[in-house]
């Protein structure tokens, strides 16, 4: 979706865009292999359910860059907290390995608006962690 699309509804007209990152429990890196494609999908099916765009999304073995675009009837934290939350209790209950780790995701988050940064910078930023 392209980050200059205003979003059109009965009574408003947006363009909320949050880079979100967050990381596995001891920065442990596995976000790899099903576990990586799983991921995706739950995230992609949240952000469905809600409405929400994925504008960029790179998984990394050890934490998630996450750009998207929002409404403004949602907080950032509640982004964060639905897909972690779903994606946990998923992802434990069909990878068996994960049920080792305490939980699944730290409780720290990163959040930023593209009002600071460029929408276009911070894409281009989430591309180039992917390659590397």
């Amino acid at each position: 979706m392209s980050q200059e699309k205003y979003i059109h509804e009965q009574q408003s007209v947006h363009h909320i865009l949050y880079h979100i990152i967050f990381c596995p429990k001891r920065r442990r890196k596995v976000l790899v292999g099903p576990v990586h494609d799983r991921l995706q999908q739950i995230i992609e099916q949240v952000a469905a359910e809600h409405h929400w765009a994925i504008v960029a999304l790179a998984i990394q073995p050890d934490y998630v860059h996450l750009f998207i675009q929002a409404n403004p009837y949602t907080m950032p934290t509640d982004i964060a907290r639905l897909i972690k939350g779903r994606s946990s209790h998923m992802l434990r209950e069909e990878f068996s390995h994960l049920m080792r780790m305490p939980s699944l995701w730290t409780r720290s988050t990163f959040y930023s608006t593209a009002g600071h940064v460029s929408a276009d910078t911070i894409q281009k930023y989430i591309e180039r962690q992917s390659t590397t």
